[in-house]
């Protein structure tokens, strides 16, 4: 299932990024094994596009699967 694949993390600091970043909003996150050896982590915006932002801004969350599933549908 396509859900299952998908990881998402909650945003628990924006210093930096204000206009970018919404703390404790959940954001969708993409694979990116260059970024992680910079620790870095790229998520998915408002907008639909990817970036770049600190791991440490983030923290990875598993939903239960209903809620998840509407998570992903609202973005």
């Amino acid at each position: 299932m396509a859900t299952a694949r998908k990881r998402l993390a909650i945003c628990i600091r924006n210093a930096g990024y204000e206009a970018s970043l919404e703390r404790r909003k959940i954001y969708q996150v993409l694979p990116d094994a260059r970024a992680s050896r910079r620790e870095l982590i790229r998520v998915i915006d408002e907008s639909g596009e990817d970036y770049l932002y600190p791991e440490a801004y983030f923290a990875p969350i598993s939903l239960p699967q209903p809620l998840r599933k509407a998570v992903l549908a609202a973005a």
